[in-house]
């Protein structure tokens, strides 16, 4: 009889998942939730003074909800599309981390400024993190030639994407963040200078400087107490008093700044006319403004709504959206799509609106006197935008185009003609 042996079945192991979350995953949402807080701190725990959280609403919840998206996918996919969010949401950590660099560089951390420099540690961190992982993941199999054009592909689609979107929103946050920080420094030629503040109607304090007037005629230039100070100390010597101050957001001034003074430059020229006319040395018949940049393009909105404004000059002049740049014939496709952009980023970053375009409301000023300075070699868009204010406003009205200046460099260029016929024109205007 032959003994048999009975051999035991073979086990097969079944893999088991272990439960864990990848490292990466982990450290893609620590990174981003430290991105998330800052933008938490700088809208709602935190916000600029004068506003409150409920000001910032869009503008807070609308990049929370980009980064919770990207969170919420990033586990749901894979290779190079984890490496596309994580240089993704790595940008947009350093761009609102810019805002606690900047003003750390310049006055000292303060406030949300230590959330903002842990947002750029992420931003930073996240960007390394999406390079090596989009290396590690890089699609080996195929021909040479398929993966080059593949990657080529990829690497065209990520320039155009960049430049076309990312660019300008970044543009776009940026200039609803980071404003020009105090002026310690004032000097207005005289020592007659009074730190004043102004209040404007939706409640914020803005911080200025005043010289007393000696003609009973007064001019406000705006904006901001840095670049205006040479403009204040030509017309202190013509006995105006004069006004210069910080903008809401800028300097020493509450609220949230706007590159463009979107709805709150003109309320904050017409803070700084009612603070004119309640001076007893100023007559409120006689009030005049110099407005450089975007102050001009305020100024002359303000002064197209404002029976109180009596004489306008405007120097540097153009454009405060896409919208408008458009309302005027010349722009190229390119900058027209990116000034798009910027002006929707800054829509929702700054809880505003693009105002009505300038070209529609010059008209209003007449019979008030305009007087345009504009530099056409320094950019076309002065020249082309500062001709059409021109052409659609009544009179009287003066056009000076300095083609050997910079932006809003006529008085740097031509010193004792600019204070000619500055002078003269508001000489004509306020003192008759």
């Amino acid at each position: 009889m032959t003994a048999t042996t009975l051999s035991r079945p073979r086990r097969v192991r079944i893999p088991r998942s272990s439960g864990r979350v990848p490292r990466g995953q982990i450290l893609f949402v620590a990174l981003t939730a430290l991105i998330a807080l800052h933008v938490i701190d700088d809208s709602f725990l935190q916000p600029q003074p004068g506003t409150t959280a409920a000001d910032h609403l869009v503008s807070g919840l609308a990049p929370l909800a980009a980064l919770a998206l990207a969170a919420a996918l990033y586990p749901r996919v894979r290779g190079g599309w984890q490496a596309a969010l994580a240089l993704l949401v790595g940008c947009s950590g350093i761009v609102v981390g810019i805002e606690g660099a900047y003003y750390t560089s310049q006055v000292g951390p303060s406030g949300d400024d230590f959330s903002g420099l842990l947002a750029m540690a992420a931003g930073l961190a996240l960007t390394g993190f999406g390079v090596v992982h989009l290396w590690r993941t890089r699609r080996r199999h195929g021909g040479l030639a398929r993966r080059s054009a593949r990657r080529a592909g990829i690497a065209v689609a990520s320039v155009l994407g960049t430049l076309l979107v990312l660019v300008p929103l970044g543009y776009a946050y940026v200039g609803t963040h980071v404003a020009r920080p105090p002026v310690e420094d004032i000097d207005l030629g005289t020592p007659d200078v009074e730190d004043v503040e102004l209040h404007t109607s939706d409640g914020l304090t803005l911080q200025g400087s005043y010289v007393p007037s000696k003609n009973r005629a007064a001019v406000i230039v705006a904006f901001g107490r840095k670049g205006s100070q040479d403009k204040a100390r030509m017309l202190a010597r013509h006995g105006y008093g004069v006004l210069i101050f910080d903008r809401r957001g800028e300097g020493e001034s509450d609220g949230d700044p706007n590159p463009y003074a979107w709805d709150g430059g003109e309320k904050d020229i017409v803070a700084a006319v009612e603070f004119l006319r309640q001076r007893p040395d100023v007559d409120p018949e006689r009030i005049g403004g110099v407005g450089l940049s975007v102050g001009g393009e305020t100024f002359l909105q303000a002064a197209a709504r404002h029976d109180e404004i009596k004489a306008v000059v405007s120097e540097g002049a153009s454009a405060r959206s896409g919208g408008e740049l458009a309302s005027v014939e010349g722009s190229a496709a390119g900058p027209l799509w990116f000034n798009h952009v910027v002006s929707a980023g800054t829509a929702v970053f700054s809880n505003a609106s693009p105002p009505e375009h300038l070209i529609d409301q010059v008209d209003e000023i007449a019979p008030r006197a305009m007087f345009l300075i504009s530099a056409p070699s320094a950019d076309p868009d002065e020249e082309r935008f500062n001709r059409a204010y021109y052409r659609a406003a009544g009179g009287p009205k003066a056009l000076w185009e300095v083609r050997d200046a910079g932006h809003v460099g006529a008085q740097e260029a031509h010193p004792l003609e600019y204070e000619r016929r500055v002078t003269r024109f508001l000489d004509r205007a306020l003192l008759g």
